[in-house]
């Protein structure tokens, strides 16, 4: 079921858990140039999430063999850091956990790479502000399709399209909680939204279909058709009145 924070010491250490994954992203921000290494970001990462005593959240998690997932142009989610050089151009989604004193932060960014062409602009902001959207529709007494639906509606008037395979979800002391997180729905239906519930909003959002496929890696997600995908990803709570976003500085 849910997590749901029921007094002030829980509130301050997930907040507290959430600050990290924003200052993670802070200190990388001016390393992610044409010719960074992907693994060199990882590693980046790890150390500095290490040095403020906490560990990376996805670090073995079921396997995964990263501290950070880095997503580059036509990769969705979960991608795996390699030796990869970042080119002028590209686009990287930078999704970084943290587990800290027992909770968990988890946030994701899209970087521009160097300069990107206009399409790329456009589904970065869109992405970016269709998060927004959603977080602003979870609200105490709203549902989880009204969540969704924000985020869909608002995408598809852009042109692009929302992935469906993978969600957002309720996290705290575990990573992946309930509820599940959907980025598309239908507005009034899903679990009624109350306050202390903690969750992800984590819309992906494709240029061309929605339609994804695993790679061999088991891990590694990619648009069926190459189009660029791009994610943004705050973690909230749910209170009586506007949702908190704890992954912020």
């Amino acid at each position: 079921m849910a997590i749901v924070l029921r007094n002030s010491a829980q509130i301050a250490k997930i907040r507290t858990a959430g600050r990290l994954v924003a200052q993670a992203h802070a200190m990388l921000r001016e390393y992610v140039v044409p010719g960074a290494v992907v693994s060199d970001l990882d590693r980046l990462v790890e150390e500095f999430l290490r040095e403020h005593n906490a560990s990376p959240s996805f670090k073995g998690y079921k396997g995964f063999p990263a501290s950070i997932c880095a997503s580059i142009n036509d990769v969705i989610c979960h991608g795996i850091p390699d030796r990869t050089k970042l080119k002028d151009g590209d686009i990287i989604a930078i999704d970084i956990g943290a587990h800290l004193d027992g909770w968990h932060g988890d946030s994701c960014v899209t970087y521009p790479v160097g300069s990107i062409d206009p399409t790329s602009q456009h589904l970065i902001d869109v992405t970016q502000e269709a998060m927004w959207r959603g977080i602003a529709a979870a609200r105490a007494g709203n549902r989880l399709g009204d969540v969704g639906a924000a985020i869909q509606d608002y995408v598809e008037s852009q042109g692009f399209a929302v992935v469906r395979e993978y969600t957002g979800h309720g996290i705290g002391r575990a990573m992946h909680e309930e509820p599940t997180v959907l980025h598309y729905g239908t507005p009034g239906t899903g679990l009624k939204l109350r306050a202390g519930i903690v969750m992800t909003v984590e819309p992906m959002v494709n240029v061309g279909r929605p339609d994804t496929r695993l790679l061999k890696d088991g891990w590694t997600v990619k648009t069926v058709d190459g189009s660029r995908s791009a994610q943004f990803e705050h973690e909230i709570a749910i209170t009586d009145g506007e949702p908190e976003i704890l992954t912020v500085l």
